[in-house]
């Protein structure tokens, strides 16, 4: 059976727009979606990844930094640069320190990746991280590497509880020097989470019955004469009682195209595909758990359209709208309205703690798995705008899935605080690691809010399908 014969599954007639988006979605055209997987390179620049481990230039035309082994770029490079010989410098200024995490009163678990800004105009010849436990005599001295953008950093394991201290030492090429003020931390080792880089979610709940996979179109340029279809994930967010439609939240990225500053098009919903008795790319709604639904549009911060990945990376969080009527096509469901149908999952726009967290979404090379990571929290350490997850190793098509922190297992619930959002590459080779985008401390809110009302046409042109909100 064909998506064109599941349209008459339904349990009352769609609209002839539904009818010509399920049309569409063929077997051939969902197996030739690409996950729309954004990662930056070590000299900061954008990139697409496509499933062939390809990089296609995000935004401008420069070409990826191959390397012919994954290590001959390392994200941790030893930093030990020359002592500036030769002439004697007349610099006597030393490196500025800043940034320093964990930062002042902050609780870590067993591991964490220790990290500061080091910055000298005339460059970095060493950075030192100290730290020394509070009972202690003994301080333990560990040289960092240079990642980006003045970032130094490295990770430790075997921390124990209570208090501990922790500064840095920096010497520029000529030879001064710099410590930092002492920063106080404290460890919790807590119960034994177990961090987990890639595997199947198959505790069920909630997250997996209102988390799907998300196809969309985006133009291949700015003519607008030929588009190409892309795949990422999303999920059911509980719009606190608003009627007449439910909102799926996903990544920015998946919604609106920073380059040809255009939304996309023909987007379908497939939540809970984890649970299909046929296969994930088999085009058919009929035999997916809860069929397939179809959003009007999409709704996202003005800056992400008005920037360019990555300087919008802060903004990479959007809405799908889904109307509660005329939007379902295939297997019968509970309701006419997705959140009823598939439930759904809070959005918290509070501080998180630094705690173990669960990042999931539909990763490409497992279809149709519903796939996971699971480490501690962290602030993303080169550009300080995001979430990180140090191990996670989520693939493409996971983009716009969901960081639940923290997850019942039990039952498969908890408020979803960011968005997978970006990955990192060196010298071409995938770095472990994933980025997400914040709900706290960000319009984030701004926009749910604005997802809750917003209209638009109901024939919108092409690459009109979306309201981009001017948010505080």
């Amino acid at each position: 059976m064909d998506s064109a014969d599941a349209v008459v599954q339904d349990r009352k007639p769609i609209k002839v727009d539904k009818v010509r988006i399920i049309k569409h979605w063929t077997k051939e055209r969902r197996a030739k979606a690409i996950p729309r997987d954004l990662v930056i390179d070590q000299r900061g620049l954008g990139y697409l990844k496509w499933p062939d481990g390809s990089l296609r230039p995000h935004g401008h035309d420069i070409s990826p930094e191959i390397t012919p082994n994954g290590h001959s770029i390392s994200p941790f490079a030893s930093g030990r640069g020359g002592r500036g010989g030769g002439k004697k410098s007349s610099d006597k200024t030393p490196p500025s320190i800043s940034n320093m995490d964990p930062a002042e009163g902050t609780t870590i678990g067993e591991s964490h990746t220790f990290e500061a800004t080091v910055t000298d105009s005339g460059g970095v010849a060493s950075v030192t991280f100290k730290i020394q436990k509070n009972d202690s005599t003994y301080v333990n001295s560990f040289p960092a590497g240079q990642s980006f953008g003045g970032v130094w950093g490295a990770n430790f394991h075997g921390f124990t509880n209570g208090g501990w201290k922790w500064w840095v030492e920096a010497q520029d090429r000529a030879g001064n020097v710099r410590i930092s003020t002492t920063v106080n931390f404290s460890v919790n080792t807590g119960p034994a989470n177990v961090p987990v880089s890639h595997d199947e979610w198959t505790a069920g709940g909630i997250i997996q019955t209102a988390s799907g996979r998300l196809y969309f179109e985006m133009p291949d340029d700015a003519t607008l004469s030929t588009w190409s279809g892309y795949v990422c994930s999303a999920t059911v967010a509980d719009d606190e009682g608003t009627a007449g439609r439910s909102l799926i939240i996903t990544a920015a990225h998946c919604v609106y195209d920073d380059v040809n500053k255009k939304f996309a098009r023909n987007a379908l919903f497939i939540p809970n595909q984890a649970g299909t008795t046929g296969r994930g790319l088999d085009g058919n709604c009929g035999n997916d758990p809860m069929g397939c639904w179809i959003p009007s549009f999409g709704v996202v911060d003005v800056r992400w359209t008005d920037e360019t990945f990555p300087d919008n990376m802060a903004w990479d969080y959007a809405f799908y709208v889904v109307p509660d009527e005329d939007a379902h096509v295939g297997t019968s469901a509970s309701s006419d309205a997705l959140d009823v149908a598939a439930q759904s999952l809070t959005l918290s726009f509070t501080q998180p703690s630094f705690d173990f967290t669960h990042a999931l979404g539909y990763s490409y090379s497992e279809d149709p798995k519903f796939m996971y990571c699971a480490d501690n929290l962290t602030n993303e350490p080169m550009y300080g705008r995001n979430w990180w997850l140090e191990i996670c190793g989520l693939t493409g098509g996971s983009s716009g899935g969901p960081w639940v922190l923290p997850m019942d297992t039990t039952s498969g619930s908890g408020p979803i605080i960011g968005i997978n959002s970006w990955g990192l590459v060196i010298g071409g080779y995938n770095l472990p690691g994933m980025a997400g985008s914040k709900l706290y401390g960000t319009s984030a809110e701004c926009v749910f809010d604005a997802a809750k009302e917003a209209v638009v046409s109901s024939s919108p042109a092409q690459g009109e399908a979306g309201v981009a909100v001017t948010c505080p």
